[in-house]
């Protein structure tokens, strides 16, 4: 059978293989369907096993910088649309005097 090692460090499973049954796109979503060792089929993100080539950034980067800087500036501006937002609401929610 062939099987499949979950990668993700902080995943329960991590470093475990598993035995693989599908790959499959869910809702715009890569996911690995596998069984446990008590035979239950469970699914994972494609990306948290060795069913996807590691990326080559984080593998060059050695640990240094586990962040690319385009997923960096995506949640940079993320944040500043909730905050402005968030200051947004406040001020409609603020009593005028």
């Amino acid at each position: 059978m062939p099987r499949v090692r979950v990668t993700h460090p902080f995943h329960p499973w991590a470093g475990r293989e598993l035995e693989f049954v599908k790959r499959r796109h869910n809702w715009r979503a890569d996911r690995v369907y596998v069984r446990d060792d008590a035979g239950v089929l469970a699914s994972l993100p494609a990306e948290w096993t060795d069913a996807v080539p590691e990326d080559s950034f984080v593998v060059v980067a050695g640990g240094r910088a586990p962040f690319h800087l385009e997923g960096l500036l995506a949640l940079a501006e993320l944040v500043a649309s909730l905050v402005a937002a968030r200051s947004s609401a406040d001020d409609r929610a603020a009593p005028s005097d």
